[in-house]
């Protein structure tokens, strides 16, 4: 079996979605002139990260799938004869809207999609104000390029989900991402925060014998209602392989196409000598169910 050829995008986005749409062709274009077979994008590509504050009209950047984006970026992936992972604002119904990972296979057809299923609530994340907790589950999107266990971004934080995407058969397990730092932190903290970030997920890879990638947004974007608040999202875009290893790494602050070769074969060599799926105690986990275990 021949590597996948992949290509991560980690962009800068401005608060028009017409040009952040023609930016990420532009870069997926680039990409697949490099031979890139799966182009994967961070998450909320269409716009800046709208979530930092609670504001109703901001609904009004949410759209249908399939709908506008999901045509531009199908048609694109039928021209270059591409895979790729988008990720859009759902609206799904009056009232009802969802984070939502879509494959777009490379003759330019929805393979799938994912619904968000972690969403956090925090200082300049008020992601429970516009997501409803995704309802599809933990299932894989099989693709010309491989079975695909997409998550987004709160998603990264819980070996659960990692899990529960490998017991269902992905080759590969991929996050879009928007995560970085409040500025007033320390650098110490900012470090920490970024260090567990990477760690976390390549404990996913390693505890899953699975390749990973994270594609994360880059650049500060201030607050739509505070303009001396923002996030400085912190890029870092990253491949690893089924040990955890790190196959390709972006910057932390520049707009950049991460080129990786993935090979498939090694997590069937690395299972063989570290089998955590045989060894699993299936028997003892039903605790994992509660909430806490008091």
């Amino acid at each position: 079996m021949k590597p996948l050829k992949v290509a991560l995008i980690q962009q800068k986005c401005s608060t028009c979605r017409d040009e952040n749409l023609a930016r990420t062709a532009r870069l997926v274009r680039q990409a697949a002139e490099s031979g890139a077979q799966l182009v994967v994008l961070q998450e909320l590509h269409t716009s800046t990260y709208f979530c930092q504050v609670e504001s109703p009209a901001l609904f009004d950047l949410a759209e249908p799938i399939p709908g506008p984006s999901t045509d531009t970026l199908g048609r694109l992936a039928g021209e270059l004869g591409v895979v790729i992972v988008a990720s859009l604002f759902e609206r799904r119904a009056a009232g009802l809207y969802h984070n939502t990972a879509v494959v777009l296979e490379n003759d330019g057809s929805i393979a799938g999609i994912y619904r968000k299923m972690h969403i956090p609530d925090d200082p300049g994340f008020y992601e429970k104000f516009y997501f409803t907790p995704g309802d599809l589950g933990f299932n894989p999107i099989k693709t010309s390029v491989g079975t695909l266990g997409v998550l987004v971004c709160w998603d990264q934080w819980y070996p659960e989900a990692a899990r529960l995407m490998a017991l269902a058969g992905a080759d590969l397990l991929i996050y879009p991402t928007a995560i970085g730092w409040d500025p007033k932190d320390t650098v110490e903290e900012q470090q920490r925060q970024y260090d567990a970030w990477v760690t976390v997920q390549r404990g996913h890879a390693v505890a899953n014998g699975l390749p990973l990638l994270a594609v994360n947004r880059v650049g500060f974007e201030n607050s739509p209602q505070q303009q001396d608040a923002g996030i400085q999202f912190w890029g870092g875009s990253f491949a690893a392989g089924p040990q955890g290893e790190i196959l390709a790494e972006a910057s932390q602050e520049n707009e950049e196409i991460v080129q990786v070769e993935i090979d498939y074969t090694r997590s069937e060599q690395v299972r063989r000598i570290w089998p955590f799926l045989r060894d699993r105690r299936i028997d003892k986990y039903g605790d994992l169910l509660k909430r806490f275990r008091d």
